[in-house]
């Protein structure tokens, strides 16, 4: 984005999280919230704000920086709000499969599982074959991805993601 590039230093130091998002997939929203301070609406377009930030005043500068600690709160509670949302994906998709009783993600579990060591097994025993490696490679790593995939849903994938559910759980039960 031109803008950054013509003022990421300003905005580095007076608002480093709209300056960070500028940068990344969120730079629509820091567009429109740096729109608001300086155009006084949201609809501004990048030349509008490059001739704003050019003659922004003092006082416009402080509401840029008040402005960025806002931001930064908004972009925190989207966080928890994605997380709250991905950790009840995760647990109603557990609960499904318990109260269903469903056979077929055990079976695909245990046959990726199977399939995915068995391979290194053979592999371990055997060495690389002279002829389809990478496909036997890529066999091996799509099989790794989609045990990974087993693990975490069945264990969750990591005790720093259990510890962040506990703490969303605990923050909705009021604890």
């Amino acid at each position: 984005m031109d803008l950054l590039k013509s003022f990421g230093p300003l905005l580095g130091q007076v608002a480093p999280t709209l300056a960070t998002a500028l940068g990344g997939p969120m730079a629509g929203l820091a567009v429109k919230t740096l729109s608001n301070v300086l155009l006084g609406h949201e609809e501004g377009t990048e030349e509008d704000l490059s001739k704003a930030l050019g003659s922004a005043t003092p006082e416009q500068l402080a509401d840029i920086k008040k402005i960025d600690a806002d931001f930064k709160t908004r972009m925190k509670e989207l966080d928890i709000d994605l997380e709250r949302i991905s950790a009840a994906d995760r647990d109603s998709a557990r609960k499904m499969q318990m109260e269903t009783r469903d056979w077929v993600p055990k079976v695909l579990a245990l046959a990726i599982t199977i399939g995915f060591f068995g391979i290194l097994v053979w592999m371990l025993i055997n060495g690389m074959p002279h002829t389809g490696t990478e496909a036997l490679l890529m066999m091996l790593g799509a099989l790794g991805t989609a045990w990974t995939g087993v693990v975490n849903f069945y264990y969750g994938s990591s005790a720093g993601s259990k510890a962040k559910t506990d703490a969303l759980t605990a923050k909705e039960t009021g604890k």
